[in-house]
């Protein structure tokens, strides 16, 4: 057979691999140990088992589509076909797609997506959004033939009649993640006060779609408030974290989104009681104003009303008159306070005394340099004026 090279001899081997039925196409179960995530995207890991062990490799276009995010320890199921690295001379496992193992595998990946989507803010509380009281129509997306559809279009009818509209997807299999987004974009598209999503009870794995982040993101960008329904009372999923409101089952969702009929006619009723009542008060007591301004406006009470009024006014002038006379006997009085300490000082008293005042040219003489001999004077006494003229001046020593 001639003398190989190695790198003849590792293709051979890889063509006998490669080329065998059998092994291009097959499911493995075991255990990732060794996982390396490179920089380029790809996975470098081994898969193992009680007995043995086999390198695997899966590239970036593979790793885009899983569903959850590999570990060390994980139990998982792989498909994918065997191959040879010929630079190693090593055979391996060259993984085309990737699944958990197990429940314990499901609430792992389960956890591990809750945790990323909630630090993303996917579920705060304060981005959900009121349900309406009163719709018009209600959207729902679920499955046209199950069990869970018929439960909330019975209860619409029974409660609150309501436009229902559906878009009908798949809610189990793999293809049913994208078809429940699907759906809520086309609600989001329509004239729908309100989504209900989802479906009857199952196994985990049958309600598996609804944890897939795909759905949790088109639940998030709903601009139409989401009601999440899915499965039983006790089944909690992604989209029910995600959604604006959470129903334990569908038929609890249809009683959530509308009111009951049967209540709001008792509401209303009684409302109405109340308002009657209300207003029944509110003439009562108009009526009894009327009565109260009639018996007022009577010949008698109204001559009673204006005497009292007129005695009023006379009260009002007596007290106006005292108030009067008591402010003009104060003022009086002041003024003669006034009055008298003017005529202490008023000149004229001096001249009752026997003097008189001198003046030259209508100007006080206060001594004898201010005239002239010859001058003219004119002295003021108590009953007139006399006119004389200066015929001489005589200084007067201070003190003789």
């Amino acid at each position: 057979m001639g003398i190989f090279s190695v790198s003849m001899l590792n293709e051979t081997i890889r063509s006998l691999l490669v080329n065998d039925p059998r092994l291009r196409e097959v499911w493995v179960r075991g255990e990732i140990s060794n996982l390396k995530k490179h920089s380029s995207g790809h996975y470098y890991f081994t898969l193992k088992d009680k007995g043995s062990q086999i390198s695997c490799v899966s590239f970036r276009q593979t790793n885009r589509t899983l569903k959850f995010d590999p570990e060390d320890s994980m139990a998982v199921i792989l498909y994918g076909s065997v191959d040879v690295y010929t630079v190693r001379g090593q055979y391996q496992l060259k993984v085309l797609d990737m699944r958990p193992d197990g429940i314990g595998e499901m609430f792992r990946i389960f956890e591990q997506l809750k945790k990323k989507l909630e630090d993303e803010g996917l579920f705060e509380q304060s981005r959900k959004r009121p349900i309406p009281r009163f719709p018009k129509r209600v959207g729902i997306s679920t499955s046209p033939t199950g069990a869970a559809v018929h439960d909330i279009i019975n209860v619409l009818g029974r409660r609150y009649p309501v436009h229902v509209l559906l878009a009908p997807c798949l809610v189990q299999g793999d293809a049913a993640a994208q078809s429940i987004a699907d759906s809520i974009e086309l609600l989001n598209r329509a004239d729908v006060d309100v989504i209900i999503v989802g479906r009857g009870g199952g196994s985990l794995e049958d309600l598996w779609p609804f944890n897939e982040e795909i759905v949790a993101r088109a639940i998030f960008n709903s601009r139409i408030p989401v009601v999440s329904a899915v499965g039983h009372e006790t089944d909690y999923t992604i989209a029910d974290f995600t959604a604006d409101l959470r129903a334990p089952t569908p038929s609890a969702a249809a009683e959530l989104v509308v009111p009951d009929r049967v209540e709001l006619k008792r509401f209303m009723d009684s409302m109405l009681q109340r308002l009657e009542y209300a207003a029944t008060r509110k003439i009562a007591d108009l009526n009894s104003r009327l009565d109260h301004m009639y018996d007022s406006l009577e010949p008698d009470k109204l001559r009673e009303m204006i005497d009292q009024r007129y005695q009023r006014i006379d009260e009002l002038v007596t007290a106006m008159e005292k108030d009067v006379k008591y402010y003009l006997g104060s003022r009086e009085m002041l003024l003669k306070v006034l009055a008298g300490r003017m005529n202490a000082v008023n000149p004229l008293n001096t001249l009752e005394r026997g003097y008189c005042i001198a003046m030259s040219r209508e100007v006080v003489v206060k001594s004898i340099g201010a005239v002239q001999a010859g001058s003219r004077l004119d002295l003021r006494v108590t009953d007139g004026t006399i006119i004389c003229d200066v015929i001489e001046k005589v200084e007067v020593e201070h003190g003789r």
